[in-house]
Protein backbone atom coordinates (compact mmCIF):
# COMPACT_ATOMS: atom_id res chain seq x y z
CA UNK A 1 0.00 0.00 0.00
CA UNK A 2 1.09 3.31 -0.71
CA UNK A 3 -0.16 6.86 1.23
CA UNK A 4 0.60 9.95 0.57
CA UNK A 5 -0.52 12.52 3.16
CA UNK A 6 -0.84 15.85 3.07
CA UNK A 7 2.26 16.44 0.37
CA UNK A 8 2.89 20.01 -1.30
CA UNK A 9 5.41 21.04 -3.16
CA UNK A 10 6.31 24.68 -4.63
CA UNK A 11 8.67 25.55 -7.63
CA UNK A 12 9.80 29.29 -8.21
CA UNK A 13 7.25 30.41 -5.91
CA UNK A 14 4.41 28.43 -8.04
CA UNK A 15 2.56 25.84 -5.96
CA UNK A 16 2.69 22.47 -7.82
CA UNK A 17 1.30 20.24 -5.75
CA UNK A 18 -1.24 21.27 -2.92
CA UNK A 19 -2.35 18.96 0.09
CA UNK A 20 -2.03 15.97 -1.90
CA UNK A 21 -3.63 12.83 -0.13
CA UNK A 22 -3.74 9.93 -2.29
CA UNK A 23 -3.90 6.08 -0.83
CA UNK A 24 -2.92 3.24 -3.35
CA UNK A 25 -3.70 -0.34 -3.04
CA UNK A 26 -2.21 -3.30 -4.18
CA UNK A 27 -3.10 -5.22 -7.08
CA UNK A 28 -4.51 -2.48 -8.91
CA UNK A 29 -3.98 -0.58 -12.08
CA UNK A 30 -4.21 3.15 -11.50
CA UNK A 31 -3.87 6.35 -14.41
CA UNK A 32 -3.36 9.89 -12.71
CA UNK A 33 -4.58 12.15 -15.44
CA UNK A 34 -5.12 15.73 -15.98
CA UNK A 35 -3.96 19.28 -18.14
CA UNK A 36 -0.41 19.84 -18.72
CA UNK A 37 1.60 21.37 -15.97
CA UNK A 38 -1.19 20.53 -13.30
CA UNK A 39 1.82 18.32 -11.24
CA UNK A 40 1.37 14.66 -12.51
CA UNK A 41 4.86 14.01 -13.26
CA UNK A 42 5.97 16.10 -10.23
CA UNK A 43 3.93 13.61 -8.33
CA UNK A 44 5.07 11.05 -9.50
CA UNK A 45 8.77 11.82 -9.15
CA UNK A 46 8.24 12.88 -5.61
CA UNK A 47 7.05 9.26 -5.20
CA UNK A 48 10.57 7.94 -6.56
CA UNK A 49 12.50 10.59 -4.57
CA UNK A 50 13.70 12.25 -7.58
CA UNK A 51 11.77 15.65 -5.99
CA UNK A 52 11.40 16.07 -2.17
CA UNK A 53 7.99 17.42 -0.87
CA UNK A 54 8.22 20.69 0.98
CA UNK A 55 5.25 19.31 3.46
CA UNK A 56 3.88 15.73 4.40
CA UNK A 57 4.78 11.97 4.43
CA UNK A 58 5.17 9.11 2.13
CA UNK A 59 3.86 5.92 3.72
CA UNK A 60 5.03 2.67 1.63
CA UNK A 61 3.65 -0.62 3.29
CA UNK A 62 3.93 0.38 6.72
CA UNK A 63 7.22 2.24 6.37
CA UNK A 64 8.15 6.07 6.17
CA UNK A 65 10.05 6.61 3.14
CA UNK A 66 9.73 10.59 2.53
CA UNK A 67 13.49 11.44 3.16
CA UNK A 68 15.19 7.99 2.00
CA UNK A 69 17.24 8.08 -1.21
CA UNK A 70 16.52 6.36 -4.50
CA UNK A 71 18.03 3.57 -4.31
CA UNK A 72 17.00 3.10 -0.72
CA UNK A 73 13.42 3.47 -2.34
CA UNK A 74 14.57 1.11 -5.11
CA UNK A 75 15.55 -1.69 -2.66
CA UNK A 76 12.17 -1.21 -1.16
CA UNK A 77 10.78 -2.54 -4.44
CA UNK A 78 9.69 0.84 -6.15
CA UNK A 79 10.32 0.83 -9.69
CA UNK A 80 10.15 4.62 -11.80
CA UNK A 81 10.26 4.36 -15.99
CA UNK A 82 11.17 7.97 -17.49
CA UNK A 83 9.10 9.89 -20.07
CA UNK A 84 12.39 9.80 -22.21
CA UNK A 85 14.76 6.16 -21.68
CA UNK A 86 18.30 7.01 -20.96
CA UNK A 87 20.81 5.68 -23.68
CA UNK A 88 23.95 3.74 -22.86
CA UNK A 89 26.59 3.41 -25.53
CA UNK A 90 28.53 0.61 -25.19
CA UNK A 91 25.88 -1.18 -23.35
CA UNK A 92 23.88 -4.20 -24.67
CA UNK A 93 20.43 -5.22 -23.91
CA UNK A 94 21.33 -8.12 -22.51
CA UNK A 95 24.19 -6.23 -19.36
CA UNK A 96 21.22 -3.61 -18.60
CA UNK A 97 18.93 -6.66 -17.73
CA UNK A 98 21.64 -8.03 -15.78
CA UNK A 99 22.35 -4.89 -14.21
CA UNK A 100 18.41 -4.41 -13.47
CA UNK A 101 18.59 -7.71 -11.46
CA UNK A 102 21.47 -8.04 -9.64
CA UNK A 103 21.79 -11.03 -10.71
CA UNK A 104 24.04 -13.88 -13.29
CA UNK A 105 21.22 -13.66 -15.87
CA UNK A 106 20.84 -16.26 -18.50
CA UNK A 107 20.16 -15.45 -21.83
CA UNK A 108 17.20 -17.37 -21.77
CA UNK A 109 15.97 -15.91 -18.52
CA UNK A 110 16.85 -12.33 -20.50
CA UNK A 111 14.76 -13.40 -23.78
CA UNK A 112 11.95 -14.59 -21.37
CA UNK A 113 11.92 -10.70 -19.78
CA UNK A 114 11.95 -8.89 -23.50
CA UNK A 115 9.13 -11.36 -24.62
CA UNK A 116 7.12 -9.72 -21.95
CA UNK A 117 7.32 -6.53 -23.54
CA UNK A 118 6.52 -7.89 -27.08
CA UNK A 119 10.29 -7.74 -28.60
CA UNK A 120 12.08 -10.60 -30.12
CA UNK A 121 14.72 -11.61 -28.13
CA UNK A 122 17.07 -12.82 -31.24
CA UNK A 123 17.00 -9.39 -32.52
CA UNK A 124 17.23 -7.19 -29.23
CA UNK A 125 19.85 -9.06 -26.70
CA UNK A 126 23.28 -8.26 -27.93
CA UNK A 127 22.05 -4.33 -29.36
CA UNK A 128 23.44 -1.61 -27.42
CA UNK A 129 20.90 0.66 -25.99
CA UNK A 130 22.02 3.69 -27.80
CA UNK A 131 20.50 5.91 -30.68
CA UNK A 132 20.40 2.89 -33.28
CA UNK A 133 17.44 1.73 -31.45
CA UNK A 134 13.67 3.93 -31.47
CA UNK A 135 11.83 5.85 -29.15
CA UNK A 136 9.72 2.59 -29.08
CA UNK A 137 12.14 0.16 -28.98
CA UNK A 138 14.04 2.01 -26.08
CA UNK A 139 10.29 2.66 -24.11
CA UNK A 140 10.02 -1.30 -23.87
CA UNK A 141 13.56 -2.27 -23.19
CA UNK A 142 12.94 0.40 -19.98
CA UNK A 143 10.35 -1.43 -19.38
CA UNK A 144 11.14 -4.89 -19.69
CA UNK A 145 14.10 -3.44 -17.34
CA UNK A 146 11.64 -2.38 -14.71
CA UNK A 147 9.67 -5.62 -14.58
CA UNK A 148 12.80 -7.81 -14.59
CA UNK A 149 13.25 -6.38 -10.77
CA UNK A 150 10.03 -7.77 -9.60
CA UNK A 151 9.18 -4.72 -7.97
CA UNK A 152 6.38 -3.72 -5.73
CA UNK A 153 5.35 -0.48 -7.31
CA UNK A 154 5.80 0.79 -10.39
CA UNK A 155 5.89 3.98 -11.89
CA UNK A 156 5.34 5.06 -15.65
CA UNK A 157 5.88 8.95 -16.41
CA UNK A 158 4.05 9.20 -19.49
CA UNK A 159 4.92 6.51 -21.30
CA UNK A 160 3.46 7.48 -24.69
CA UNK A 161 6.24 10.37 -25.03
CA UNK A 162 8.25 10.65 -27.91
CA UNK A 163 7.18 7.66 -29.90
CA UNK A 164 4.96 7.05 -33.32
CA UNK A 165 1.66 5.70 -32.93
CA UNK A 166 3.15 2.00 -34.07
CA UNK A 167 5.20 1.82 -30.95
CA UNK A 168 2.53 3.39 -28.88
CA UNK A 169 -0.47 0.71 -30.00
CA UNK A 170 1.96 -1.94 -28.92
CA UNK A 171 3.00 -0.23 -25.93
CA UNK A 172 -0.35 -0.21 -25.08
CA UNK A 173 -0.91 -3.78 -25.53
CA UNK A 174 2.07 -4.30 -23.31
CA UNK A 175 0.34 -2.62 -20.65
CA UNK A 176 -2.74 -4.93 -20.65
CA UNK A 177 0.10 -7.49 -20.34
CA UNK A 178 1.31 -6.03 -16.86
CA UNK A 179 -2.58 -5.27 -15.88
CA UNK A 180 -3.46 -8.88 -15.86
CA UNK A 181 -0.04 -10.37 -15.11
CA UNK A 182 2.11 -8.46 -12.54
CA UNK A 183 0.73 -7.93 -9.21
CA UNK A 184 1.54 -5.00 -6.51
CA UNK A 185 0.75 -1.21 -7.91
CA UNK A 186 0.91 -0.21 -11.16
CA UNK A 187 0.71 3.81 -11.55
CA UNK A 188 0.86 5.39 -15.00
CA UNK A 189 0.75 9.24 -15.93
CA UNK A 190 -1.04 9.46 -18.82
CA UNK A 191 -3.15 11.63 -20.98
CA UNK A 192 -4.14 9.06 -23.78
CA UNK A 193 -7.51 7.64 -24.09
CA UNK A 194 -6.02 3.97 -24.82
CA UNK A 195 -4.10 3.86 -21.60
CA UNK A 196 -7.02 5.48 -19.66
CA UNK A 197 -9.10 2.79 -20.94
CA UNK A 198 -7.14 0.09 -19.31
CA UNK A 199 -6.94 1.85 -16.11
CA UNK A 200 -8.50 0.22 -12.63
CA UNK A 201 -8.74 3.57 -11.47
CA UNK A 202 -8.39 7.09 -12.79
CA UNK A 203 -7.27 9.47 -10.80
CA UNK A 204 -7.62 13.54 -12.11
CA UNK A 205 -5.11 16.36 -10.83
CA UNK A 206 -6.07 20.25 -11.95
CA UNK A 207 -4.15 22.98 -10.46
CA UNK A 208 -2.05 21.04 -8.09
CA UNK A 209 -4.80 19.02 -6.41
CA UNK A 210 -7.14 15.69 -6.40
CA UNK A 211 -10.49 17.03 -8.18
CA UNK A 212 -11.75 13.18 -8.51
CA UNK A 213 -11.06 9.61 -8.69
CA UNK A 214 -12.99 6.54 -9.54
CA UNK A 215 -13.68 3.71 -12.15
CA UNK A 216 -12.96 4.30 -15.73
CA UNK A 217 -16.68 3.52 -16.34
CA UNK A 218 -17.30 6.81 -13.96
CA UNK A 219 -13.91 9.03 -14.96
CA UNK A 220 -14.19 8.78 -18.67
CA UNK A 221 -17.48 10.77 -19.29
CA UNK A 222 -16.16 12.96 -16.55
CA UNK A 223 -13.11 13.60 -18.38
CA UNK A 224 -14.31 13.89 -21.60
CA UNK A 225 -16.96 15.81 -21.33
CA UNK A 226 -15.44 18.22 -18.78
CA UNK A 227 -13.02 21.00 -20.10
CA UNK A 228 -9.45 18.80 -19.01
CA UNK A 229 -10.17 18.28 -22.71
CA UNK A 230 -10.43 22.17 -23.67
CA UNK A 231 -7.21 23.04 -21.19
CA UNK A 232 -5.12 20.56 -23.13
CA UNK A 233 -3.23 17.32 -21.82
CA UNK A 234 -5.71 15.09 -22.30
CA UNK A 235 -6.01 13.06 -25.42
CA UNK A 236 -8.89 13.12 -26.16
CA UNK A 237 -9.69 10.67 -29.29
Amino acid sequence: MLELQNISFERNNKKILNNINLRLDENKFYVITGPNGSGKSTLAKIIMGIEKPDTGRIIFNGTDITNITIDERAKLGIGFAFQQPVRFKGITVYDLLKIATKEELTKQQACLILSKVGLCANEYIDREVNGSLSGGELKRIEIATVLACHPKLTIFDEPEAGIDLWSFQNLTQVFKQIQKEYKGINLVISHQERILNIADEIILIEQGNITKRGNKNMMLDTIFTHEVCSKGGVACE
